[in-house]
């Protein structure tokens, strides 16, 4: 029963002292840092779509990407996460053991970061799980990252490697909020975006929201060795570099940074929290559209590829 559910959710999440009315009334109140800026965020999955339970994915791991998904985004605003808001739409077969294991996810995650799980809601129905989260975080006044802040001659650095993710890291992200509060509180970042639905699409959003376009050096890209094998799959015609381009759900962070600020950065890569690579690729330019100069030199137009849900055109 959906309330006996919830007596166990509240019980299992327990309570923290920045809530000043915790999880169970009808809202849970938040005590905002002093000082800070409140950033809000929200992803939905649907299973069929973002994920498919059964033996290579548990509810537990969805309950994890749910959360680090809307964690990403919080990064990419350099703000520190503070609360999440879980909604579900449980299957009514294995409800209950499915809402379990999301929970499980959920707070293993949370408490890396340091997040509460302040409420959420929960339904039943005889469809695919669905799960939506709400992440609040926090930033100092006037200092969230945005995408529209690019400038001509800034260089542009990409976390992490990219591509092959639905090999399976697309279930096991990793939100990069330890790294980008410690750049944000160090470096000036001008613009930043995450890879969700693809490298060069995720850029050019981030080029047409500051007006600029971009030069990538295609042999700088950082190429996972999940889109190695990726390539070799029977039936892929794509090359290990063009899967690093579109594949999205890489969930790294693309950053535009003064010249100065992106060379410091690359010093500080293998110290603390900044353990993971961190490239520069290329460098925002006057205009529009994206440049890709290749391996030989030569340079072309990098079309923007990667994941767009579909509709149907509304009726006339």
């Amino acid at each position: 029963m959906e309330s006996q559910f919830v007596d166990w959710v509240l019980a299992t999440i327990g309570t923290d002292s920045r809530l000043e009315v915790p999880a169970g009334d009808d809202a849970a109140v938040l005590r905002p840092p002093a000082m800070r800026r409140t950033v809000l965020t929200v992803d939905m999955l649907t299973e069929g779509i973002d994920f498919l339970l059964g033996p290579k994915c548990s509810a537990r791991a969805v309950g994890h990407k749910a959360l680090a998904v809307s964690l990403s985004d919080l990064a990419a605003m350099g703000s520190k996460p503070e609360a999440a808001l879980v909604a579900v739409c449980l299957p009514t077969r294995d409800g209950a053991a499915i809402g379990r294991g999301l929970l499980e996810g959920l707070q293993a995650l949370a408490e890396k970061y340091n997040v509460i799980i302040a409420g959420g809601d929960t339904n039943a129905w005889d469809g695919p799980l669905v799960i939506s989260v709400t992440a609040v975080g926090s930033v100092s006044p006037g200092s969230a990252w945005r995408r529209d802040g690019a400038k001509p001659g800034d260089l542009l650095l990409v976390t992490g490697a990219l591509g092959g993710s639905l090999l399976g890291r697309h279930l096991a992200v990793e939100p990069r909020c330890h790294e980008a509060m410690f750049i944000a509180e160090r470096l000036s970042v001008h613009a930043a975006i995450d890879i969700s639905d693809g490298f060069s699409l995720d850029l050019s959003r981030m080029m047409a929201a500051s007006n600029s376009g971009a030069i990538i050096r295609l042999a700088d890209i950082p190429i996972h060795d999940d889109a190695v094998r990726s390539s070799k799959l029977a039936g892929d015609t794509r090359t290990p570099l063009e899967h690093a381009l579109t594949d999205g759900e890489d969930f790294e962070l693309i950053l535009a940074m003064p010249p100065d600020a992106a060379h410091n950065l690359i010093a500080l890569v293998g110290t603390a929290p900044i353990s993971i690579p961190i490239t520069i690729i290329g460098e925002v330019t006057q205009g529009a559209g994206l440049v890709a100069i290749g391996i030989d030199g030569t340079s072309a137009p990098l079309k923007p590829q990667g994941f767009l849900h579909v509709f149907d055109p509304p009726s006339p």
